[in-house]
């Protein structure tokens, strides 16, 4: 199987550190000789890893702005969340213009494609049919943490495509009709406040090819605008209003649901923990749960520039200002999702299931011979991952500081047996 994956590593800056491995969600990383390893097949793109790494050997394989000469004509489509890291004294109409103003000709909000989004749900709600609790669809990180971990949680799942995909869709069909261009030759790129919506543009799990041309890093547009933003002439741009805006922060769209008992839950790890707690089946009142995988949802994102809870607020000032939107002509079908998503499990130690089963067992038996304190010093996460990874071919037992330890002193016994013996002879 083929993976793609944005979230990337330069070696040359790695210091083992071994910081990431412990925040890493999906136990994706490995520090072997001294350096990390990711795990292609775990990794979910999330970006907690860019995060914490203090050498900045992580990052996010964002597309560039010289993509933009591929086409005859650029849309620039920003996240709720870009809003955020600018003051609030700065206008949505401002930071829409600036993006005229770096070369693009034209903008879309996607804070207007997650009003078609919302209205969408409300109407799925309302007819009855979804699986309850019904789960957000919108965080990429999140739909790949369930496809892998919590496959039994896919038919909870809603069947609706990204805001990010329901603006690139709008933002075709108007470029179109006002410029006659082909669809071809008219480039649509998303400001991402993460990586994982990367990887959900050049792989996507619910529609057989994404709307969206690439992905610009939020950071990198940020500091293309940031510049000129303040005295650039502001044009009436902005479309969205006050529900598609609050996308950016924990808790935007469940409000915009129009149901009265939600749950919204930020951080990825937070978001496991609601994930199992919905498999023994804790979670059974709750008709509609929003999961994002980073804090303060989308204004937390690792390709952001500002601390995620004054985005948040920042998001939640421009709000205020703007009125209520329905979206207009909605058609819900044209945003259900194209394909369906299946699971694909990460744990299986081989594609045979004998083998497997045996393998299964060998691990046990290693497991038990750990110190089972999950310190991380042998470059696994946790004993067990350890004990997979010696079963798998590429760890040994004597990773273990303490197995080594152990091992060091059966060898002094003996070497002082040995002398020992060679002294009496």
């Amino acid at each position: 199987m083929t993976y793609f994956h944005s979230v990337i590593l330069d070696r040359d800056k790695c210091h083992g550190c071994t910081n990431c491995i412990s925040h890493c969600p999906t136990e994706a990383i490995r520090v072997k000789n001294g350096k990390a390893k990711i795990i292609k097949e775990r990794c979910i793109d999330c970006g907690e890893c860019i995060k914490v790494c203090q050498a900045h050997a992580k990052k996010a394989a964002a597309d560039s702005f010289d993509m933009l000469n591929q086409f005859d004509y650029n849309i620039a489509l920003p996240a709720p969340s870009f809003y955020g890291q600018f003051r609030n004294d700065l206008s949505v109409n401002k930071i829409l213009t600036a993006f005229i103003k770096i070369g693009f000709d034209d903008v879309f909000e996607v804070a207007r494609g997650a009003e078609y989004i919302s209205a969408a749900t409300r109407r799925l709600l309302m007819e009855g049919n979804l699986k309850k609790p019904v789960i957000s669809s919108a965080c990429p990180a999140v739909l790949r943490l369930i496809r892998e971990r919590f496959p039994n949680l896919l038919p909870n799942i809603l069947p609706l495509v990204s805001p990010m995909e329901a603006a690139a869709m709008l933002a075709r069909k108007q470029a179109h009709e006002k410029t006659g261009i082909p669809d071809e030759r008219i480039g649509v790129f998303f400001i991402t406040p993460c990586p994982a919506k990367v990887t959900s543009i050049k792989v996507p799990l619910t529609l057989e090819k994404s709307n969206v041309s690439g992905a610009i890093a939020a950071k990198d547009a940020f500091g293309r605008i940031r510049p000129i933003v303040e005295t650039v002439e502001e044009q009436p741009l902005g479309v969205s209003g006050r529900e598609g805006i609050s996308w950016a922060r924990s808790g935007g769209e469940c409000k915009g649901t129009g149901v009265e008992d939600y749950m919204a839950v930020d951080g990825i790890h937070n978001v496991i923990t609601v994930l199992e707690e919905i498999e023994y089946g804790k979670v059974n009142t709750v008709e509609f749960i929003e999961l994002s995988a980073c804090t303060s949802g989308c204004s937390g994102g690792a390709l952001n520039i500002t601390n995620p809870f004054l985005a948040a607020r920042r998001t939640t000032q421009q709000s205020k200002k703007t009125e209520l939107k329905e979206p207009e002509n909605l058609n819900v079908d044209s945003l259900a999702w194209q394909k369906t998503v299946t699971g694909k499990p990460t744990a299986m130690l081989d594609d045979d299931l004998e083998e497997a089963m045996r393998k299964m067992e060998q691990m046990d038996e290693i497991f038990e011979r750990l110190p089972k304190i999950d310190c991380g010093s042998c470059g696994a996460p946790t004993c067990k991952a350890l004990a997979e990874d010696i079963v798998r071919g590429f760890g040994s037992e004597t990773d273990c500081i303490f197995r080594m330890r152990e091992r060091i002193g059966e060898l002094a016994r003996e070497l002082y047996e040995m002398k020992k013996r060679n002294g009496k002879e």
